[in-house]
């Protein structure tokens, strides 16, 4: 009896933290005892079609019922009360779906606040992020607890560690096969999750054994395949040996080749940015196209790994000048973006002080190939998933993810198989079986949007999308009005006002790059 008292004042208190309202300002509030999100359409997030409207009921962090309301239904249920709550959000006309989760992102150094990235992933619908450790993993693992427990307003984070990240091993201990078990073990005590395997390509076996330990320690594994390793390992090789996902585009095109490695320049370094970045859009031209979308896109979906694209952080390499004067810039990108975009060789992702015609070029066509692999993946039955890689050439945090959709969109992809990216099947990477979905018993990661992104994925920006009435009166329409985040209900306007705030500090004595100055009218 004692036992049973005990664990239902365990249940009761439990209950009682996941309806604890908490306060930030004008900027949100929740999570509510109960909250009814009434009249919405639903995209589930599975990539079927909208369906609704519905009332949304979510009590504490959990979507707990989901009550139809189409003619059909309601002509049978007959006249009934609508469902209430502490708070209700009419959502008439509006389409709700889950949040995204960005499986790889930077949240980037000082001087630009933490809040910054944070609020503009949240006003643009991400409720999940996986971010380097740009700022440290001390203080990513720091970051994402605070988030865990809503003391601050932030995406889930789930820190990317390094191999033999928070242990004491050496390299040559780390570098043993043989250690992998106890090195993951110490790891996953200490919190990990998310593990990059970025520097072990060079050791098949080394990489076979740690994708193993990591997944059967239930987490997950993360590949930007770097062009100095891919004469051992491609993405095939990657695949095969149970690389959750392979980030961004590389070791694609090489797995294809005729031969084992790609016609570098005799004068190539790998350190040299503007030569790897250059390389690495070349390397598509002497791909075997046939192998390519056959082969090796047949052998990457029958080891089951997931397509990580982030086509959006390597745009500006097709066309750098439009990279470089996007809309946002002047009002919503911070200084110090700008000053870290570049063109500046002491930067990372600041490479393009030497980018030619031809490297444009080369980048075009491996945009179209690399285009055509993803839709032949996802067609055969690969899982893409979804990823920014911002905060890094010229993509703006938030506006880089609705980018992203466009980008994916793009491939041919039909606009419900990238939603289904951005939401299920990143969920499903990322090994959380309660997000991801619409669904009674999920999480309520979600976002209101004011028009439905199947008809155009531009009202999911924050300033939405031009249309026009039935007397041809042109109108602004979209923007995701509402965010939630583990039930807490996010007003995305007042973060958009705070971002606006913290950019137009920021350029009080902005420099002025290389790449604008041309363009910039001087005084006399």
């Amino acid at each position: 009896m004692k036992v049973k008292l005990l664990f239902l004042f365990a249940c009761f208190f439990m209950l009682a933290d996941a309806t604890a309202q908490k306060k930030y300002g004008e900027l949100a509030n929740g999570p509510y005892k109960k909250l009814v999100i009434r009249g919405a359409m639903v995209l589930p997030g599975h990539g079927g079609p909208p369906v609704g409207p519905y009332d949304i009921v979510i009590q504490g962090n959990m979507i707990t019922d989901m009550i139809p309301f189409d003619p059909v239904t309601a002509e049978r249920r007959g006249a009934t009360e609508r469902v209430t709550g502490d708070r209700v959000i009419d959502a008439t006309g509006k389409y709700v779906m889950p949040g995204m989760i960005d499986l790889h992102m930077h949240l980037r150094q000082e001087p630009m606040p933490i809040e910054y990235i944070y609020y503009l992933k949240l006003a643009h619908g991400v409720t999940a992020m996986v971010p380097a450790a740009d700022r440290g993993l001390d203080n990513g693992m720091s970051e994402a607890a605070k988030s865990k427990s809503n003391a601050i307003l932030a995406p889930r984070l789930y820190p990317i560690w390094g191999w033999g990240a928070k242990t004491n091993y050496d390299q040559v201990f780390l570098d043993n096969p043989a250690n992998v078990k106890k090195v993951v073990a110490e790891m996953f005590s200490k919190g990990a999750h998310v593990v990059n395997v970025g520097d072990l390509g060079w050791n098949q076996e080394l990489l076979g054994a740690v994708c193993k330990e990591v997944t059967a320690a239930g987490g997950i594994t993360t590949y930007h395949i770097p062009p100095n390793t891919t004469s051992v390992t491609q993405a095939v090789d990657a695949a095969r040996l149970g690389v959750t996902m392979i980030e961004h585009h590389y070791a694609y095109a090489e797995s294809s080749l005729d031969r084992s490695v790609q016609d570098f320049s005799p004068t190539y370094n790998y350190n040299d940015e503007n030569a790897r970045f250059g390389q690495a859009g070349k390397v598509w031209s002497e791909a075997n196209r046939e192998r390519l979308l056959n082969e090796v896109a047949d052998s990457l979906v029958a080891y089951g790994v997931t397509m990580l694209p982030t086509r959006v952080v390597y745009e500006a390499n097709r066309d750098i000048i439009r990279a470089s004067s996007l809309p946002w810039h002047k009002k919503y990108t911070h200084q110090a973006l700008m000053d870290w975009n570049g063109p500046n060789p002491n930067y990372h992702g600041a490479y393009h002080y030497d980018w030619t015609s031809d490297d444009e070029y080369n980048w075009s066509y491996a945009y179209k190939l690399w285009g055509e692999l993803i839709y032949a993946f996802n067609k055969k039955g690969g899982r893409v998933a979804y990823g920014t890689d911002d905060s890094y050439i010229f993509a703006t945090p938030g506006f880089s993810n609705i980018r992203e959709l466009q980008l994916l969109r793009e491939t041919g992809m039909h606009t419900l198989e990238v939603l289904k990216a951005a939401t299920y099947n990143s969920a499903k990477t990322l090994r959380e079986d309660k997000l991801g979905l619409v669904r009674p018993g999920y999480i309520a990661d979600l976002m209101i949007i004011d028009g439905s992104p199947l008809y155009n994925l531009r009202y999911m920006y924050s300033f939405g999308a031009l249309t026009v009435d039935n007397d041809g009166k042109m109108f602004r329409k979209g923007g995701i009005l509402h965010t939630i985040k583990d039930g807490i209900v996010i007003e995305n306007a007042k973060l958009m006002e705070e971002v606006e705030k913290m950019v137009a500090a920021s350029k009080k004595d902005g420099k002025i790059s290389a790449m604008e100055e041309p363009f910039v009218i001087k005084k006399d």
